[in-house]
């Protein structure tokens, strides 16, 4: 029989154990090796920055050499593009499947109201920039003078594409092109005589058969004013529709939800599938510094007169700049603080990579889709 031998120490005897204070090298270390791709990237930035900068004084470079400096950057951008539908496809699948259609609705609705209020604040915002810093040289608008309206853009036209494209006609192709409607002018001449005076020796003989007439033809005829014939046709152009996948894939995710244990092997592939897109996309952004650095040196050395570009788009950039400072800074954290009622910097600085790598590659915002949605917290 095994004895059970009861061990009692004095509290004397233990010594407490201390946390030593982290010094600050050492805790600003530890958060950039946590961060290290943003760190990274924006040393990226920087690098190609300089890099760009330095090149440029040396002799004028061939045109193959700045590709070559480019070309990782190139290659980046590539993969950000290839990685956008399996992306969206599967996020939004699994995101609305494993909700009901109420709270599908109601997220659509909030989604709807939130993009409305900051597109309104945003065109309002961008206005009153314009009038206070005055972008642009003034004497090169006034020896323009009065600008041609472009007649060719219609709004009615404008919103029945954006339904178009909401509802394609084809699922594949829509995965690399989008619809448009493009007016094509046609100009009709037609000519008639004036048949006030006629001219007594200009005589045109007619013979049908054995009967010969002889008829007067008008010496002076005139030309009518060309009239324009407008006619519409729709045609396809290069680039993903976003919309059009969307709009599908929102409604495919809902009516698989209302399926309920039906749709479970389905919804089991969507989110594989998601999770393997998301460390694609991890993936990629260990090599976006590289990209990142190559893309800015090339687009620098290939600038023909930085001074003079610099002095013609000096006062836009400050315009822009401002403008996304006091919408990101200020008007998006204030929305985000009313309707959360939390520290809106600590969600934006979430998402601090993905702005990174929009600064550093200044390409459209679909691209950026995969980033947004790895990075959101």
């Amino acid at each position: 029989m095994q004895k059970q031998v009861e061990v009692r120490m004095d509290e004397s005897h233990l010594e407490p154990i201390v946390d030593t204070p982290e010094s600050a090298c050492g805790s600003f270390c530890d958060k950039i090796m946590k961060n290290m791709v943003l760190t990274l990237t924006i040393l990226g930035v920087f690098l190609g920055s300089i890099s760009g900068m330095l090149l440029r004084h040396i002799s004028p470079l061939p045109a193959d050499v700045v590709m070559i400096i480019a070309f990782p950057g190139e290659i980046l951008m590539r993969m950000l593009k290839m990685l956008i539908l399996p992306l969206v496809v599967s996020s939004l699948v699994t995101g609305l499947a494993g909700l009901d259609a109420k709270s599908s609705g109601r997220l659509g609705t909030r989604a709807m109201v939130y993009y409305m209020s900051t597109t309104v604040i945003a065109a309002i915002l961008g206005v009153i920039l314009v009038l206070l810093i005055h972008p642009g040289n003034p004497k090169l608008k006034a020896n323009l003078g009065q600008g041609k309206k472009n007649e060719d853009v219609s709004s009615i036209d404008a919103f029945f594409d954006l339904v178009r494209n909401l509802f394609p006609e084809n699922l594949v192709q829509s995965c690399f092109q989008q619809v448009r409607v493009s007016q094509i002018i046609f100009t009709h001449h037609s000519c008639y005589a004036s048949y006030n005076t006629y001219s007594t020796c200009s005589l045109l003989i007619v013979q049908v058969q054995t009967v010969t007439t002889k008829v007067q033809v008008p010496t002076n005829r005139t030309r009518a004013p060309p009239q324009f014939i407008i006619k519409r046709s729709l045609q396809f152009k290069g680039g993903m529709n976003v919309l059009g996948l969307i709009g599908f894939f929102v409604a495919f995710g809902v009516i698989m939800g209302k399926m309920g244990e039906k749709a479970k092997l389905m919804l089991d592939f969507f989110n594989v599938l998601n999770e393997i897109v998301m460390n694609l996309v991890y993936a990629i952004m260990w090599y976006s510094p590289v990209g990142i650095a190559c893309l800015i040196c090339g687009k620098i050395i290939s600038i023909a007169d930085l001074e003079v570009v610099a002095k013609q788009l000096g006062m836009y950039m400050v315009t822009v700049i401002v403008g996304l400072i006091i919408h990101g800074g200020i008007f998006l954290p204030l929305i985000y603080f009313v309707i959360v009622k939390k520290n809106p910097y600590k969600f934006f600085m979430g998402l601090f990579q993905a702005w990174v790598t929009a600064l550093g590659t200044a390409s459209r915002y679909e691209m950026f889709l995969p980033l947004f949605l790895l990075y959101i917290p």
